[in-house]
């Protein structure tokens, strides 16, 4: 009981009813409220005093010590070492899936006998959580790191922009799956636009709202719908497949450049901005059907430039901005700054000079909008016209998001200002287009 990370207090209350982590027990608080499940170890964090119970729902809760009247056993656990077996399975699917993970809700599950977490991207964990993939592609995987997205680096956008690289070479997929947690998602989705320019088939991301534990995880669907992707798509770019409404009903193909999370908790959370989805998936019917004719097609040869630069940041304009923020950024040596201004592109005008100043000093500063519908518009207010003439570039309808990883991408292809402006303003990926049609704005079709 020492190494469940409890307090003395609620190990003696443990030892006390006779029971440990990891067995079933039903618990009485004084309050009246009765609860059943299996006892967890502690988390690294948290209240020490606090027990903590996997319910019957999928779902962890903390119980003070002071609020529990009682504990009673129900079963005791049988714990025994989780062994990954090697597949027998003989999959009739002829298209080969290489899937690629990084972390993240969906590339893991949770054996509760043992209390361990455990990565399920083996070829035979896939096919064993997932018996639907059987029919659907020949698969092979491997993790190449194991991180939380928050701790996701264009480094690492570098790493597996180059994996892919070495996949479709030496394996010839029909398509790569890259696993990844959900909220850095669509970074990572964008820079793999950029450094994968061109390719056999698509790189489909996928990830998971809700652990494999829960019953109303939406991990099996996603990859279904991933591997569906990575086999039947006409297309060759970097995409999200995610969940299209909160219901087991359809998926949605989202194109990297395009996609942002709006929501935090949501099956389908994942939206496409200033444009449809690329397609829809059925997960049932395992058919595939374009929303678009309008894509990157297949390609023979490959093209990859996977390099991206750390000196790039993205700052959110703010009322009351102190302007040494931007010059901090200028004596750290940055290249880029992308700036998510107001509405058409716009900053408090005593920013100006200072902006004018960075571009003076040689560095690229792009305007975004905090509008993630519609374009920037520089040429409408005075405002905008003198940050124009500052030597600001306008990011269009690109998104924030895609116009800092975009930028970054860049300046990991050159250092010279004038060749990066040209780049940046080169519609490389569909991250931006000429017009904002209103079927694209919320409302007009996505719950329909």
């Amino acid at each position: 009981m020492e190494d469940s990370g409890y307090s003395p207090r609620v190990r003696e209350l443990l030892e006390s009813n006779s029971v440990k982590v990891f067995d079933l027990v039903s618990v009485q608080l004084k309050d009246g409220i009765n609860l059943r499940g299996i006892i967890l170890p502690r988390p690294s964090t948290g209240e020490r005093d606090a027990l903590v119970l996997k319910l019957e729902n999928g779902y962890n809760v903390g119980i003070l010590v002071d609020r529990i009247k009682e504990i009673r056993l129900e079963e005791e656990a049988h714990v025994k070492q989780e062994q990954i077996l090697e597949s027998t399975r003989k999959t009739l699917a002829k298209a080969k899936v290489h899937f690629i993970g990084t972390g993240g809700t969906i590339a893991s599950r949770v054996d509760y006998a043992t209390g361990a977490v455990y990565p399920y991207f083996t070829a035979e964990e896939l096919y064993s959580m997932i018996p639907e993939l059987e029919e659907i592609a020949l698969i092979e995987s491997e993790t190449i790191f194991n991180i939380f997205s928050e701790d996701m680096t264009p480094s690492q956008w570098s790493q597996i922009a180059r994996k892919i690289k070495q996949v479709f070479e030496q394996n010839a997929p029909a398509g790569v799956v890259v696993a990844h947690g959900t909220d850095t998602m669509h970074y990572s989705a964008s820079a793999i636009a950029f450094a994968v320019q061109k390719a056999p088939g698509p790189i489909v991301f996928t990830g998971a709202q809700r652990s494999s534990d829960r019953p109303s995880s939406d991990a099996s669907l996603n990859v279904i719908g991933a591997t569906i992707t990575a086999v039947d798509a006409p297309f060759a770019e970097s995409v999200i497949v995610m969940h299209g409404s909160v219901n087991d009903d359809k998926l949605l193909v989202h194109r990297g450049v395009r996609a942002r999370k709006m929501h935090t908790s949501r099956r389908d959370a994942f939206i496409s901005i200033n444009e449809l989805p690329l397609a829809s998936v059925d997960p049932y019917s395992k058919k595939l059907s374009l929303l678009t004719k309008e894509y990157k097609q297949k390609s023979n040869d490959l093209e990859v430039y996977p390099e991206f630069s750390e000196k790039v940041a993205l700052v959110k304009f703010y009322p009351g901005m102190d302007p040494s923020i931007f010059e901090f950024y200028r004596d750290k040596g940055y290249h880029g700054l992308v700036i998510e201004g107001t509405g058409l592109g716009h900053v408090n005008s005593k920013l100006i000079s200072v902006l004018g100043g960075l571009v003076k000093d040689g560095m690229v500063v792009v305007m975004a909008s905090q509008c993630l519908w519609g374009s920037i518009n520089m040429n409408v207010y005075r405002t905008g016209v003198e940050l124009l003439r500052a030597g600001v570039l306008p990011a269009g309808n690109m998104l924030p998001e895609t116009s800092y990883v975009k930028l970054s991408w860049v300046f990991g292809q050159t250092t010279e200002v004038e060749e990066a402006v040209k780049l940046f303003k080169k519609n490389i990926a569909f991250e931006t287009s000429e017009r904002n049609e209103y079927k694209f704005y919320p409302g007009a079709w996505w719950w329909q």
